[in-house]
């Protein structure tokens, strides 16, 4: 018996079956881009569409109505678009795509963050009232304390404004005139909120929505009666309206 050890036969390379090619390893999917919120100035643009439209007839004034509805109710860029698909100036004034070298979220010095106003009253009380004009946002917080916020006698300057009121063992009340719209919604614990809503019959008359929250305390809206205001919407857009 030949115990020596033969070596193998190498196979001819011009022979060599190619390997079978390895299953690519599946790639990690990027998460989806979160969706764009809407600004004050995107609702605006897209409320200009929807009142040029209007003035020209393409929209009666109960769909005019139904669609700026639509547009304050609107908080991502997407849900805008639908709104002034179908009318000519949408390509024009479109609300912008976000650009891709700036961050989601990232703060807008130019923009509507810095607008809010605020009251407080801490074992005290404090007021918004008389002829002045209101901004889009308006914080109002009482500890102990008494806030009034009466703009029946208020100019606005945009059509929504946002009152979010919180009370702790304390009083926020909001006066709205009679032919403007009020809405609202909030809660509590072991309190009262309480907000008279009402839809004004001009659909451009001004939207004031009231967010409370109270903890042993109170925060209610309700129009006055009697009260009513005359100018509903910027000089601009009436000029526009009477073409």
């Amino acid at each position: 018996m030949d115990l020596e050890k033969k070596p193998q036969k190498q196979p001819d390379p011009a022979t060599r079956q190619p390997a079978a090619p390895r299953p690519d390893a599946p790639r990690p999917t990027a998460p989806a881009a979160p969706a764009m919120r809407a600004s004050d100035a995107d609702r605006d643009r897209v409320a200009d569409i929807l009142r040029e439209a209007l003035a020209e007839g393409r929209l009666d004034a109960e769909e005019h109505g139904e669609r700026i509805d639509a547009v304050y109710r609107a908080k991502t860029l997407g849900e805008l678009e639908p709104i002034v698909r179908d009318l000519p100036a949408a390509a024009a004034s479109a609300p912008a795509a976000p650009r891709a070298d700036v961050a989601y979220g990232a703060y807008d010095p130019a923009g509507a963050a810095g607008e809010e106003e605020k009251l407080v009253a801490v074992f005290s009380s404090t007021s918004l009232r008389g002829r002045r004009r209101i901004g889009p946002r308006t914080a109002a917080f009482a500890l102990f304390g008494n806030i009034e916020i009466d703009l029946t006698e208020t100019t606005f300057t945009q059509r929504l404004t946002t009152i979010n009121a919180t009370s702790i063992f304390g009083n926020v009340e909001v006066t709205v005139p009679e032919n403007v719209s009020l809405r609202g919604t909030g809660g509590g614990v072991f309190s009262n909120f309480e907000v008279d809503t009402q839809e004004a019959d001009d659909p451009e008359a001004p939207v004031v929505v009231v967010n409370g929250y109270s903890v042993f305390g109170n925060v209610e809206a309700r129009p006055r009666r009697g009260k009513r205001i005359a100018d509903l919407i910027h000089d601009k857009l009436r000029k526009r309206l009477d073409r």
